[in-house]
């Protein structure tokens, strides 16, 4: 017989180390030749992420050894860091940016037997002016002697300062100390692009690109250009997307016809340009066939040579598929996976993509179109415990302010060893996801375990604004940031009390970035939270306005909250910096002091309004994280002090989780 233990006291196996030993997801696969290679997390590396191939014979093996962390700050949110292609005789060739300096570098792994490989070279120079040099979405060009890519370089020391191409980088390496070596293709008209894709005669170039203030969810074009033998660009027109309408991947099929994702229906659908150029609606549903643009190189989908199209589509990004074109006919794979990455690559008949399931953490799984079946091939999931300790999700829908709808993925305590006495009601924890036009997936995640199998719950919600829900339901958060996520996240977790799935005294709110600042406002306008863990949150929207962020994001909050020059008081009626005195309830703050993009300055004008307040609070900063905690041991002491804040407030009785220190 299962033993009874008060809700939050559960013994669990999945402690903070095995979570964060698993943190992070692969991405970006792609082929070179037969192999199938892509990038992996390494947390206990010092957070790099490491290029990994899968050779004929089924091995994986990391193609660089640490310290090499293939990585790009393009954007600071990065994109595709690497491309190669395979040489019949010298072996693969593989161009890659490196985190560190930026560089992209030339790399050849397979120096022959007994004979080890040279190291890696640069092929890009380093600049000293504000954030230098950075580089993604290359495409080798092996014919041409070059890569192709986009080029963001800073002009000034200021994070706006900045100017973005297509450039082409020799690959002999004589741009390595001449900046003037490298190739700009298009006219820097524009203040945002991604690389290039080549028709498949060499003579077009297709790309996207926009410009403030709108972001690449709001309105981007699908630009054309004319490719002459030399590699020049001309007569670059628009072609597809517009102000309003977001346009977040392009390509071309075998045959030459351009292939693009747009939202012009309300939904991100596919769609094929037209020979007199109207766009053809290639499988017209409510339903997503792509995402936002967080990344430069984002795939959602690929054409394959048969003239079918692998896509990934769904409320959300849940299923891959294969799409007939021409009748409109999609079939989707078969298996355990309720969430496919923005990443895939093809093949022959082989599709390569990214995907998790409720059961399993993200890993690569090949698709063969031939039979039809679809297995992993790399980064496979392992339990690392007992699945028993995994929690069972439930998708919810919640009814909100007006009748509104709010997606919910729901996560009550599970533990095969516990049981909690009858009358006792669980706390819950409100985790809003960052973005905020983003979503949270319905997938296995290590750090949800560590709590639901402690037995406090955890609810993840998709408020308004969210992906994966059509354009309508992205816009409910236009000009109303800090109004409708702070009241959604509210409405699901007084409903789950109302329904007595939730302890209604036992509440809190948590959130990264963009859900930090949901959490922070939360605390400021809301009294349903016992207490909140805000980590790496704007807190300022009048500092992040001007010059505390970083250039993509600069004029993000013209559409979140509005514009600034029209509504300057609305900025500090929502900011949570200009109102501590309204927070009543305990909370967590943690930081990166590398952040660049929610920078460490607010979080302490944050903390210092706040000492002497009397309301118990702790301020954890990590010296070496950006945005986003990636070393293994600034996710245990994140993950413990988080459970710490819980238990202290929630009143639980467990000793086996380092006391955090709160300070009023």
């Amino acid at each position: 017989m299962v033993p009874t233990g008060a809700y939050g006291t559960w013994p669990s196996p999945i402690d903070a180390a095995l979570a964060a030993r698993h943190d992070g997801r692969p991405e970006y696969v792609g082929f070179v030749g037969d192999e199938v290679w892509w990038t992996a997390p390494r947390p206990t590396e010092g957070g790099r992420r490491a290029l990994v191939r899968r050779r004929a014979d089924g091995t994986e093996e990391s193609v660089l050894p640490a310290p090499w962390n293939v990585r790009s700050r393009v954007v600071e949110y990065g994109g595709q860091p690497w491309a190669g292609v395979a040489r019949a005789e010298q072996g693969p060739l593989v161009v890659f940016s490196h985190f560190p300096d930026q560089r992209l570098y030339a790399y050849e792994p397979d120096a022959g037997p007994g004979t080890p490989a040279a190291a890696p070279r640069p092929l890009t120079p380093v600049s000293a002016v504000g954030g230098g040099l950075r580089w993604a979405d290359p495409v080798i060009h092996p014919d041409r002697g070059e890569v192709w890519c986009v080029l963001e370089e800073f002009t000034g020391p200021a994070p706006t300062d900045v100017r973005r191409v297509l450039a082409a980088v020799p690959l002999d390496g004589s741009a390595a100390e001449d900046r003037a070596a490298v190739r700009e293709l298009s006219d820097g008209r524009h203040r945002f692009v991604t690389g290039p894709r080549l028709s498949p005669d060499g003579r077009q170039a297709a790309w996207i690109a926009w410009d403030h203030p709108r972001m690449p969810w709001d309105g981007t074009e699908v630009l054309l250009a004319d490719v002459t033998a030399d590699g020049t660009f001309h007569g670059a027109r628009p072609v597809a997307g517009g102000p309003e309408e977001s346009v977040p991947q392009v390509g071309w099929t075998a045959d030459g016809q351009l292939l693009y994702v747009s939202d012009r229906s309300g939904w991100w659908n596919l769609y094929r340009s037209g020979y007199d150029g109207e766009p053809v609606a290639l499988c017209p549903r409510p339903e997503e066939f792509g995402g936002p643009l967080w990344k430069i190189g984002l795939s959602w989908f690929q054409p394959l040579e048969s003239g079918l199209v692998a896509v990934v589509h769904g409320k959300g990004a849940t299923a891959l598929g294969i799409l007939d074109p021409e009748s409109g006919e999609l079939v989707d794979t078969a298996g355990p996976w309720t969430e496919w990455a923005a990443t895939l690559a093809v093949h022959g008949t082989r599709v390569v993509g990214v995907a998790a399931g409720p059961r399993s953490a993200y890993e690569v799984v090949e698709l063969d179109t031939c039979t039809g079946r679809a297995r992993v091939i790399g980064s496979a999931h392992d339990d690392p415990v007992d699945p028993a300790y995994y929690p069972e999700p439930q998708i919810r829908t919640f009814t909100g302010p007006d009748g509104r709808e709010i997606h919910a993925h729901v996560y009550p305590p599970h533990s095969p060893d516990r049981s909690a006495p009858g009358a006792e009601l669980p706390p819950f924890v409100v985790w809003a996801h960052g973005g905020p036009t983003g979503h949270a997936p319905l997938v296995l995640d290590l750090e949800i375990a560590y709590f639901t199998s402690r037995g406090i719950g955890v609810a993840e919600v998709n408020y308004g604004g969210s992906t994966g829900y059509g354009r309508a339901y992205r816009e409910r958060l236009r000009e109303q940031w800090g109004v409708v996520d702070v009241e959604d996240c509210a409405a699901v977790a007084e409903a789950l009390a109302a329904e007595g799935t939730a302890d209604p005294a036992r509440l809190a709110i948590r959130g990264g970035s963009a859900g930090g600042w949901t959490a922070a406002a939360s605390l400021v306008t809301s009294e349903v939270y016992a207490c909140g863990t805000i980590i790496y949150p704007i807190l300022d929207l009048l500092g992040w306005a001007t010059d505390e962020t970083h250039d993509f994001e600069s004029r993000y909050l013209e559409s979140l909250v509005g514009p600034l020059t029209e509504v300057p008081a609305r900025y500090r009626e929502r900011s949570p910096l200009d109102h501590v005195e309204r927070i009543s309830a305990p909370f967590l703050l943690l930081q990166g002091l590398d952040d660049v993009i929610c920078p460490p300055a607010q979080a302490e004008r944050f903390v210092a309004r706040m000492a002497g307040r009397g309301v118990p609070h702790a301020y954890i900063a990590f010296e070496g994280e950006s945005h986003g905690f990636r070393r293994a041991e600034t996710l245990v002491r994140a993950l413990e002090a988080e459970l710490s804040l819980y238990v202290q407030t929630f009143g639980i009785a467990r000793t086996d989780v380092p006391l955090l220190e709160l300070r009023k």
